[in-house]
């Protein structure tokens, strides 16, 4: 047989894709990768949670106050503070040593934060019409507590905050990080709502023997929502009003709970009652 020589074939080493095409696989295989050591982290911390007692919690955030506008000559700042030890002594077992502040912010907003800290905006006092819409707020941020929701997302954040910044590094972009964040949170946030919802109005029935403030004020938050004032910082991280007031019946009716009764008025008349 005749040997007959050949020009090499220069292009046996040369991916027939273009460069594009895989820089774009490289990228999303890398971001798939992440999400699923994310989603395990945050597994791990759901169990790792339940083996932090709440005494280690508070040693921990005893003193730690995140925000710089609170205010300590809130005109009801005791007022409010009573009313939350009310509410505190229907949830005995505890092991909490809850702290109120009042954060000087016109937005109506409340909130828990790890070591047994609730922050009240002045803006929500001044909306809130009765003290038992008040009393459901405060049970509802104990709701929280209750289900170690707030150290939970502690831990989520900081996974979810690793995913966003390895996937702003990685692509150049950080909108898709931040998107990416802010649709887990709320995710997360939304389910954790619903719970302390749950306990909270449980609290609220123990108190006063009926719920119907309570539903009234969702009721409220609805109605002021569609006439333009502004309740979106706490309706951002909250559920639809119109579907707590549907879930919250039910829950109502199942447990034999009234459904209306006398609701006190807030503000009250002096600090002190």
């Amino acid at each position: 047989m005749r040997f007959e020589p050949r020009t090499p074939d220069t292009e046996v080493n040369v991916s027939k894709t273009h460069p594009l095409v895989e820089a774009s696989t490289l990228l999303l295989g890398l971001i798939g990768l992440l999400a699923l050591v994310t989603v395990l982290i945050v597994f791990a911390i759901e169990i790792l949670i339940r083996f932090i007692p709440a005494k280690k919690e508070v040693g921990w955030f005893s003193d730690w106050t995140p925000v710089e506008t609170l205010q300590s000559d809130h005109p009801h700042a005791e007022a409010v503070a009573s009313l939350l030890e009310r509410m505190v002594a229907h949830w005995p077992d505890t092991e909490y040593q809850f702290r109120l502040e009042i954060s000087d912010d016109p937005a109506p907003n409340a909130m828990a934060l790890p070591g047994g800290l609730i922050i009240v905006t002045s803006g929500l006092l001044d909306q809130i019409d009765s003290e038992n819409a008040l009393a459901f707020v405060l049970s509802h941020e104990l709701g929280h507590f209750h289900n170690r929701d707030h150290i939970r997302q502690l831990g989520r954040f900081a996974a979810i905050g690793l995913f966003y910044s390895a996937v702003s590094s990685s692509s150049g972009n950080t909108a898709l990080g931040y998107n990416v964040t802010d649709l887990t949170l709320r995710g997360f946030s939304r389910a954790q709502e619903r719970a302390a919802d749950k306990f909270g109005l449980g609290l609220v029935e123990k108190e006063y023997g009926h719920i119907g403030e309570a539903l009234q004020f969702f009721e409220r938050l609805s109605d002021e929502r569609e006439s333009g004032i502004r309740w979106d910082n706490y309706l951002g991280t909250h559920p639809d009003p119109q579907n707590r007031i549907s879930e919250l019946t039910l829950l109502a009716e199942q447990n034999g709970w009234r459904l209306s009764g006398t609701a006190l008025n807030w503000p009250p008349t002096t600090s002190a009652e």
